[in-house]
């Protein structure tokens, strides 16, 4: 399973378009206050949670899949019982499956879920999540990365906490292609007329190629959307863009269909493995940084118990275990000492790929964009959405 996989396509105006309908039809808005998002916390009493995630997210035991190491700790040393659901498949799917629970002010079911960052800014703005409590979560407050604890849509990360991260950069065979990939730009070079691919999630493409013409994606406009729109709209008429895709563009740069793509960090380190030839490059102008991260849904019935588990995967130890398995960008930077230490050569090495454990040099390149608004997101999805022919 792919990180593209799980940072799914936007389709159409989606699940906040229809919000913005119903307001509009006069039925009671979706936000929920402040006062009225706990409910009767049972973790005293009741000691359990329910965990939703996406599949093949968490490490288990080579022997016995159904096993989970770094969660099965966590019971055995707090006594609480995880029931842990793969039921997340897609952002907009999960959130259409529990928003009229959160919208009627209802319990969901679930304790703790984890969603795709551009997905957490539409449940923080609607008051669909609780406040973590810190005092409860040293390692979150120690460990967590720098470059992860501000974004736009949670300052000071309050609501949310990242369970793993990524990069959108750019993929490439250098074996085939015959030279390097420095710039998002040098996508556009003749000799890859046909042979390049863009992702097709508008949340998911779009930073990337605005840092290619310059803009800093943290605070980007509108203008700065469409200009990035009519560019791509030129070299799809010219059909220099192959094509745009979800998690399939792996097949492609596997199989020398494509040359170059844009890609994830993630889906790359596991590519090398069979192909070393493939290279993940972020532009010297920048990337994007994202993240996926853990939510407490209002009227969870065990909170406590929540907050313990997040801060469970925030000490080192487990971070750099979870780490080991997944592969993708850590947010706990601590944990690159611990496998450093390792004395496995494997776990050792993966200590030094920065697409684990950015380096100072990459972090430097590294930016969050600025989530799309409520009232960007019509206009802006119409306009890639017939780009991309959705």
């Amino acid at each position: 399973m792919t990180v593209a996989a799980r940072r799914t396509v936007l389709k159409g105006i989606g699940a906040a378009g229809a919000l913005g309908a119903l307001a509009g039809c006069g039925v009671p808005a979706a936000y929920i206050e402040p006062s009225e998002r706990a409910g009767k916390d049972l973790s005293g009493r009741d000691r359990r949670l329910t965990f939703a995630n996406w599949p093949l997210y968490i490490d288990t035991d080579d022997r016995d899949r159904t096993r989970r190491p770094t969660l099965d700790d966590f019971e055995k040393r707090t006594g609480i019982d995880v029931r842990y659901t793969e039921e997340i498949n897609d952002n907009d799917e999960f959130f259409g499956k529990i928003s009229p629970s959160l919208m009627n002010h209802q319990d969901t079911g679930r304790d703790l879920v984890v969603i795709s960052d551009w997905m957490c800014a539409r449940f923080v703005r609607l008051g669909w999540v609780q406040e973590m409590d810190r005092a409860r979560q040293p390692n979150v407050a120690r460990y967590l990365d720098p470059l992860l604890r501000t974004p736009h849509f949670d300052r000071g990360r309050r609501f949310t906490v990242p369970w793993q991260s990524g990069i959108t950069g750019i993929a490439y065979n250098r074996r085939r292609l015959g030279r390097e990939i420095r710039h998002v730009s040098d996508l556009w070079a003749g000799d890859l007329k046909g042979r390049v691919t863009l992702l097709s999630g508008l949340d998911e493409a779009f930073a990337l190629l605005m840092q290619g013409d310059g803009v800093d994606i943290t605070r980007w406009t509108e203008d700065d959307f469409h200009r990035m729109c009519d560019q791509v709209e030129r070299r799809v008429r010219s059909h220099h863009i192959r094509r745009f895709t979800g998690n399939d563009y792996i097949k492609d740069l596997a199989g020398g269909d494509v040359l170059a793509c844009q890609a994830y960090s993630g889906d790359v380190i596991q590519l090398q493995a069979d192909d070393p030839d493939i290279v993940f490059v972020v532009p010297e102008e920048g990337a994007e940084l994202w993240a996926e991260s853990l939510m407490i849904p209002n009227l969870a019935r065990h909170k406590r118990n929540a907050e313990r588990l997040v801060d469970h995967y925030y000490d080192p130890e487990v971070a750099a275990r979870l780490a080991a398995w997944v592969a993708y960008v850590c947010p706990v930077p601590a944990a690159r000492d611990v496998l450093a230490s390792s004395k496995d050569k494997e776990l050792a090495a993966l200590a030094e790929d920065p697409l684990v454990f950015p380096d100072g040099a990459l972090r430097e390149r590294l930016a969050i964009a600025r989530d799309i608004t409520p009232e960007e997101r019509p206009d802006l999805a119409r306009r890639w959405n017939s780009l991309v022919g959705l």
